[in-house]
């Protein structure tokens, strides 16, 4: 089986700001024929969305899709909750370890891999503010020295 061609629609940057990411998995999704429409135009958002395990089911909430235009009566609602398709030792996996203490699942990024939309999910663990205002001091050192480089370079 070749390489399949994977073409982002939506990814969520915030996830990596607010939270560790300990670990990510591919699920696929469980979308009606419009909203598969909306995605291959790029209308999707994931940054207010989260992942929960239900009933031995995980399901995804808040992730908007835009209705279809042409799509009229069959359009669903943008916000309705989707069920993500994994295996089922990758869902007991993912609730072990949700029982231990301050575990999440977030949404990372949506992307056609072939035909297909998947979602990559990621364990994750949330960041403190301090973990946070390290990640802004690093950067901004980083930058600093970048700049240093690019005047020296010239």
């Amino acid at each position: 089986m070749g390489a399949q061609s994977i073409k982002l629609i939506a990814n969520n940057k915030k996830a990596f700001h607010d939270y560790f990411i300990e670990d990510t998995y591919e699920a696929g999704i469980s979308l009606h024929g419009t909203e598969v429409k909306s995605l291959r135009m790029g209308k999707c958002s994931i940054k207010e969305s989260f992942v929960r395990v239900d009933r031995g089911e995980v399901f995804i909430y808040g992730m908007h899709i835009s209705p279809y235009e042409k799509g009229n009566i069959f359009n669903k609602d943008p916000l309705r909750v989707k069920k993500l398709l994994l295996h089922r030792f990758e869902i007991n996996k993912l609730t072990g370890k949700m029982k231990e203490k301050g575990f999440t699942l977030v949404p990372l990024k949506v992307y056609f891999k072939g035909s297909l939309v998947k979602v990559e999910i990621g364990l994750a663990r949330g960041k403190k503010l301090y973990d946070k205002r390290q990640d802004i001091a690093k950067k901004d050192q980083r930058r600093e020295a970048e700049k240093e480089f690019k005047i020296r370079n010239l």
